[in-house]
């Protein structure tokens, strides 16, 4: 058997009932297969994939906090810090019921990838919790936050793990984590991103994963002899990724034409109005029900089991930017019947494994949210840069930045498929170029 079987095998026997975090690894295996067996005994002598599928540290707590009736509820809280050769460790908090400890497994591992990709100094980590936000007080959610933190505090710092938002951790989140590690650390450093501005936050990180998936999808296209300008555009999701790759892709010619949330799905074949968007879901915290009320072209569809929602529109792009595996076999048919010709990844492993190879096989243009989303997370180590030089950059500083970051992480991608023999195949160049960086790190600093 090889080396990578052989591994895959074990991550499987070693973590039970974890099939998003047995789905990532098998992603990325399969990708390095021809890497590792130009080498296979090297790296076998090293227990290289051993020890890059098995964390440095897994933290699990326990969160009390007491609700606005007064009744003691109690969440599970983590923080996996997956690898740290190249850097400290980085990666989102997300708080949903969804929440598990193999679910912040996957996250952490495909971030060591995604981080190295964008070619900063930050390792892979994960964390969260299953509490959710919706429907919870200001004061709940600020009770939850400083009780999550009380715990989290003892194992963060701005050179050990940077933790920054992710789904149902927004700006109000950030602000009373923050808070509550100053309070107890009595240290005021860049110990979280995704801050806001009067404390250290950086311009443009609230626009950056959405935007950066549009600059990597805009030059993937060109790269293919395609322009985005006037393309029709599938989005799924209705969050900060969402509505700011709605945004991005409008300001570069395109029409993205769906949006959808936990509820329901909405079509607007005049375009999505971004403007009512946000204000439906950003300061209304609402649901699209209400952006369907106010324009009358504007089609609400409900949520349904075994529905398909958005990816039954007829599109040229797809972006996919809710929560995994939200895209599958059939969704990718009914993408490729309908003549989408790219889909670039917004959210974590959105696409399953047998929808991903679909769309190979049908010669669509496919990006992993490992690099096509690694735009929140490069402005994250940007902000980190600015609170260590107490500095503060323009948006448009840190948004050239981010679109330079985008570019390059396409071009590193495409050169390392095609220097491997699997040119056009992105998921792979994405996998290979982000693990040798990685495991040449690993490798210079012993047995660890």
């Amino acid at each position: 058997m090889s080396y990578v079987d052989e591994v895959y095998e074990l991550v499987v026997a070693k973590n039970p009932a974890q099939p998003e975090f047995h789905q990532a690894v098998k992603e990325v295996l399969e990708s390095l297969r021809v890497v590792i067996e130009a080498d296979e005994e090297a790296y076998r002598k090293d227990a290289l994939l051993e020890r890059l599928t098995v964390p440095e540290r897994i933290i699990q707590f326990r969160v009390p906090w007491v609700d606005d009736k007064g009744q003691v509820q109690v969440n599970n809280g983590f923080r996996v810090q997956f690898n740290s050769a190249i850097g400290p460790y980085k990666g989102g908090l997300r708080f949903h019921p969804s929440v598990n400890l193999g679910i912040i497994k996957f996250l952490g591992f495909e971030q060591i990838f995604k981080n190295s990709l964008t070619g900063l100094p930050i390792g892979g980590g994960k964390g969260g919790s299953d509490f959710d936000p919706k429907g919870k007080s200001d004061r709940e959610v600020m009770a939850f936050c400083q009780s999550f933190m009380t715990e989290l505090c003892k194992h963060i710092g701005a050179d050990t793990d940077v933790p920054a938002g992710d789904i149902g951790v927004g700006g109000r989140e950030i602000g009373f984590l923050f808070g509550q590690y100053k309070r107890i650390r009595n240290l005021y450093e860049g110990v979280l991103t995704g801050k806001g501005l009067t404390y250290g936050g950086s311009l443009a990180r609230t626009e950056a994963t959405g935007y950066g998936l549009l600059y990597l999808t805009e030059e993937m296209l060109k790269c293919n002899g395609k322009d985005i300008a006037g393309k029709t555009i599938a989005v799924s999701g209705a969050g900060n990724v969402a509505i700011y790759a709605i945004q991005k892709a409008q300001q570069l010619g395109a029409k993205p034409v769906t949006c959808s949330d936990s509820t329901g799905w909405i079509y607007d074949p005049d375009g999505i109005d971004v403007a009512l968007l946000k204000e439906v879901k950003e300061v209304k915290r609402a649901r699209l029900t209400e952006y369907a009320a106010a324009r009358p072209n504007a089609q609400y569809h409900e949520k349904k089991n075994g529905e398909h929602g958005v990816w039954t529109i007829k599109c040229d792009i797809a972006l996919p930017c809710a929560t995994q595996n939200e895209l599958d076999l059939e969704d990718a048919k009914a993408l490729v019947a309908n003549g989408c010709f790219a889909v670039a990844e917004g959210a974590n492993m959105p696409t399953t494994l047998e929808a991903t190879e679909y769309f190979q096989k049908n010669n669509v243009l496919f990006c992993p949210g490992k690099a096509s989303n690694a735009g929140g997370v490069a402005t994250s180590a940007l902000e980190m840069s600015q609170n260590s030089e107490r500095l503060s950059w323009t948006f448009e500083e840190v948004d050239a930045k981010l679109k330079g970051i985008m570019v390059n992480i396409f071009h590193n991608l495409d050169d390392a498929s095609k220097k491997y023999g699997l040119a056009g195949n992105y998921v792979a160049g994405a996998n290979i170029a982000g693990f040798l960086k990685v495991a040449e790190a690993m490798k210079a600093q012993g047995i660890v």
